[in-house]
């Protein structure tokens, strides 16, 4: 190869000259230290010291470069297995784009609410109706869509669900969007279907954990019967965190046909598989364990009739008067003395946490896991509410009521858990036995939708927004009629009386996500600035104002969104 001189001739040599080996590292020593301490191979120090090093740089690269030998090339990948689902509409396909450009952090996204809708949190919305119409995802959407999911936790059952199996096929060549394989049933891999006896014996036999896992759930989903005779096959050989996982998914479809395989895992080596074996027995109130629980526990509470002095510090929650009036009914406790082998068996845990009694602890934990259906033959034939409202003795009121809540919730069981909710206007807007409202939300998630937003509207009517945060994450959505009205009219209450505007910012956050989009012409009137008293927060009224703006333009463009996608 001829190359043009570095310098003037004889005083360098010829770019050209071919260069010993090992000279690529020399020359990117050279331009690493600089020419002024390491000068090039074959160059003399000096000014023209920096020419040659570029130059012999460049010889080198062509020389390597053209002795490098073809590659295989990669085997293409396989294509991506069909999409059989309905493409969008075109204007759905259209709002699409429109959300996922609007996640922050996208170049072009908004990052400031002002009075426009936030389009980022209209999208899990967006995404439901989506899976209900059953339509495919446009492909040039996926990346931008597995993006979002990506930085969402929360958006990635629908998201995934609505990508389809293109967005596996991506996610394989992406590291970045592997998470997709691990949030599929069986990590991406296509399950087998209910005929496939072989295959489903093979990966349950040979498939990794997270196959298995989903396998069993599948299962479990259409045969739950079949599902669990799958387990037995292999429950002695399993590792004892696998048999939690495997057992934990038998919550669903969970029935007396379960009861003998559950009370063989009561005697698991495993003290986390028994306890889990215990609570799905307890959860079936004609099992054998919740008969011998209603047993322990029926022995600790009983009505007592007498009127000894024992009984003149009972307060009676309903009226609020001492219980010891002649012959008045109620309720005494005597805790357990000892959690002997059969309750640890069954479940019951010995040790107390620090802080708590261990004579309390039993007890709440066997009124827990007791049968509800039990307590109305044991105390006298009453109903729950009847059986709420008897005072009880010596300050186990709080102890007896807490492990009630904990069973109506366990045992999804509606009568027992109105009875404990009380009505909504009562005092301190609190039953008898919900003393919290995390307490109150997971008992009102036992009734039917219709009933749970008619309590909780009844709630903010008596007590307003400042504590219904919690209660609104449990109703269905849309929020029913009676509900949505109730939260507007508290809102503004609220906004009339110059309230601190920013601490409704959550709920009026979770109306725009789920108030009906029918609801937006009764807030017309609430989108003025309104007049501020003297007693208002500094700029309540505008922000109230602007609030309101919002809420009617999410509720306007989600009422789009449903027309766009065939709704």
């Amino acid at each position: 190869m001829n190359g043009s001189k570095a310098s003037a001739p004889g005083d360098t040599p010829s770019a050209g000259t071919p260069v010993a080996g090992g000279a690529w590292e020399e020359l990117v020593t050279a331009a690493l230290l600089g020419t002024e301490r390491r000068t090039p191979p074959g160059c003399p120090p000096g000014g023209q010291a920096p020419v040659v090093l570029l130059d012999a740089a460049a010889v080198e690269t062509v020389r390597r470069r053209a002795g490098l030998r073809p590659a295989r090339a990669a085997t293409r990948p396989a294509p991506a297995v069909a999409d059989p689902r309905p493409p969008l509409p075109p204007a759905a396909a259209r709002r699409l784009a429109m959300l996922l450009a609007d996640r922050p952090g996208t170049p072009g996204g908004s990052g400031r609410r002002g009075t426009a809708p936030d389009l980022m949190e209209l999208l899990p919305q967006w995404l439901a109706a989506a899976n209900t119409h059953g339509f495919a995802a446009p492909p040039q959407a996926l990346p931008a869509l597995l993006d979002a999911a990506r930085g969402r936790t929360d958006l990635r059952p629908a998201a995934l669900a609505f990508a389809g199996p293109r967005a596996l096929w991506l996610a394989r060549l992406n590291t970045d969007w592997r998470f997709a394989l691990r949030s599929a049933p069986g990590g991406g891999t296509a399950l087998p279907g209910a005929d496939e006896t072989e295959r489903i014996q093979q990966l349950w036999q040979d498939g990794l954990f997270a196959e298995r896992v989903s396998l069993l759930a599948a299962i479990r989903a259409r045969e739950p019967a079949a599902a669990r005779e799958l387990l037995e096959t292999t429950w002695p050989t399993e590792r004892a965190e696998d048999r939690l996982m495997f057992l934990d998914s038998l919550r669903t479809g969970l029935s007396a046909e379960d009861e003998p395989f559950l009370e063989r895992a009561l005697a698991d080596r495993s003290h986390n598989v028994r306890a889990t074996a215990a609570e799905l027995l307890s959860a079936l109130p004609d099992s054998a364990l919740a008969a011998r629980m209603a047993v322990r526990a029926g022995a600790c509470v009983a009505v007592d009739h007498t009127d000894s002095a024992d009984h003149a510090n009972h307060t009676d929650s309903a009226t609020g008067k001492g219980g010891g009036t002649t012959g008045r009914p109620a309720l005494v406790v005597e805790a357990p003395h000892e959690c002997d082998a059969g309750m640890e068996r069954d479940g019951v845990v010995a040790k107390a946490p620090a802080g708590r009694g261990e004579r309390s602890w039993w007890l709440g934990q066997l009124v827990e896991a007791a049968p509800l259906g039990s307590w109305s033959a044991r105390l006298g034939g009453r109903t729950p509410e009847e059986i709420l409202a008897l005072p009880v003795a010596d300050d186990w009121r709080g102890e007896l009521h807490a492990a009630w809540c904990r069973a109506a919730v366990r045992q999804r069981n509606a009568d027992w858990s109105r009875a404990l909710l009380g009505a909504p206007s009562t005092p301190e807007a609190g039953g008898p036995g919900a003393v919290s409202l995390a307490e109150r939300a997971k008992l009102l998630a036992t009734l039917d939708s219709a009933e749970r937003a008619e309590w909780v509207a009844g709630f903010i009517a008596t007590h307003g927004l400042s504590e219904a945060f919690q209660l609104l994450g449990v109703c269905a959505v849309p929020w029913a009629p009676p509900l949505g009205r109730a939260v507007v009219d508290a809102l503004n209450i609220a906004r009339d009386a110059g309230s601190y505007p920013w601490s409704f910012s959550g709920v009026m956050g979770l109306a725009e996500r789920c108030l009906d989009s029918s609801e937006a012409g009764r807030l017309d009137g609430l989108l003025a600035i309104p007049d501020e008293g003297e007693d208002a927060s500094p700029g309540a009224g505008s922000y109230w104002a602007e609030a309101f703006q919002r809420l009617v333009g999410t509720l306007r463009l989600r009422a789009a969104m449903a027309e766009e996608l065939g709704n």
